[in-house]
């Protein structure tokens, strides 16, 4: 596949992908969405890759959907096509997902980073969803991962009105991980990278697996699947490994298997 709208590369066993289409702070249209997915999906095949890094520029991480592209749609054509259908793909990626965000994450844009398991952004970062301006709503799973982040109350206050939080506030509901300087949150986003490819792929799978079984599911059946995923993790070499490295007191040399 020849992209269009992302560049693509790898740094220190992640996989990057970039944003790029600075002439409309990186709108997304369903080419880039699907290119965005695509590339997610290759580099969570790639068994050297143990993490996925998604930025934009130092403008704009993504100033939300295409508007001109949705003008036309009509719920007929919408449920034909089913846009959103490639989002859901994104819940499958077993890999880590890490968003560096500058600058504006909104509508789609701040979707795409709700999507991602962990948020780095910086201090001019401005989160929200102003679907409500235009009479319409969140149609990627922005009401759902909202809520599930900050709350029914706040979720509601904040896409009813239509408004934007700034990083501070995004930090403080719980939306975001961690708030840095503009000009440090590529760097800070793949030191947190870095320190997260160096532990065990399995164990860092079924961890991802078990936190969002528990965002949803019954404490019973989160308190199920972790045992099982607990239970798993023993037939890996990368438990042999630490546990003996940890005997030993040395660092362990994770393999992935």
């Amino acid at each position: 596949m020849t992209n269009t709208y992302i560049r693509a590369f790898t740094e220190n066993k992640a996989g990057v992908i970039q944003l790029h289409r600075p002439q409309v702070a990186n709108a997304l249209n369903r080419k880039m969405v699907d290119e965005i997915v695509e590339q997610m999906e290759a580099f969570d095949r790639d068994d050297s890759l143990r993490a996925i890094v998604l930025k934009g520029n130092e403008k704009a991480f993504a100033a939300g959907a295409d508007i001109e592209e949705m003008m036309e749609d009509s719920p007929l054509s919408l449920e034909l096509t089913n846009p959103f259908a490639v989002w859901d793909r994104i819940t499958l990626i077993k890999k880590p997902i890490i968003a560096a965000v500058n600058g504006f994450a909104l509508g789609g844009g701040f979707e795409l980073a709700l999507h991602c398991d962990l948020i780095v952004a910086a201090e001019n970062a401005k989160f929200g969803f102003p679907e409500v301006t235009l009479g319409v709503m969140p149609g990627a799973g922005g009401t759902q991962l909202l809520t599930k982040a900050m709350g029914r109350a706040k979720a509601l206050e904040w896409i009813w009105l239509g408004q934007t939080m700034n990083a501070q506030e995004a930090l403080q509901y719980g939306v975001i991980n961690r708030v840095v300087a503009p000009e440090l949150v590529e760097e800070e986003t793949m030191r947190l990278a870095s320190q997260i490819v160096e532990q065990a792929p399995v164990a860092i799978r079924l961890i991802k697996e078990a936190v969002h079984e528990a965002v949803d599911a019954p404490l019973i059946d989160g308190l199920k699947l972790e045992r099982k995923n607990f239970y798993l993790a023993f037939a890996s070499q990368d438990q042999k490994e630490g546990m003996r490295a940890f005997t030993e007191k040395r660092n362990p040399s994770f393999k992935g298997v």
